[in-house]
């Protein structure tokens, strides 16, 4: 997993990076909260999870192979804003990340984004034992 900051790296616009598999987990509209979760396995054996809170739209594929969180033009990110109805004066409160892998692209309007690193198990509850740590996170 490798986690940037802007511009410490070729393509300055990717903010966050894991070779990891990630499936689409959980979306609730009650909650405004999209989950991207990737399983443990024999080489990486604790889950990381994705966690957008106040999503307001979002355009996504099934699972992402490698993915890559990026910042979009200001273009790219006007066209998403229109297209969800985001007054002019409240935009500069949200984040647009765009999301590429080899698998898929797609992006999240959102207020937050959090990567969570922990727990093995991968669909029910966690273990209270185990701890779960938020390992990166973006506000606008």
């Amino acid at each position: 997993m490798t986690i940037r900051s802007r511009g410490d790296d070729a393509d300055p616009s990717v903010v966050f990076a894991s070779a990891r598999r990630f499936r689409v987990w959980r979306y609730g509209v009650g909650h405004s909260q999209l989950l991207l979760r990737s399983a443990p396995d024999p080489s990486n054996p604790e889950r990381l999870d994705l966690l957008f809170e106040g999503v307001e739209a979002i355009q996504l594929v099934t699972h992402y192979e490698a993915l890559e969180l990026h910042t979009l033009d200001e273009a790219e990110n006007g066209h998403i804003f229109e297209m969800s109805g985001v007054p002019a004066h409240l935009r500069p409160e949200r984040l647009v990340l765009g999301l590429r892998s080899r698998s898929g692209a797609g992006y999240v309007q959102c207020l937050k984004v959090s990567a969570l690193l922990g727990g093995r198990n991968v669909i029910g509850p966690d273990d209270p034992s185990e701890s779960i740590d938020v390992i990166w996170s973006l506000r606008s």
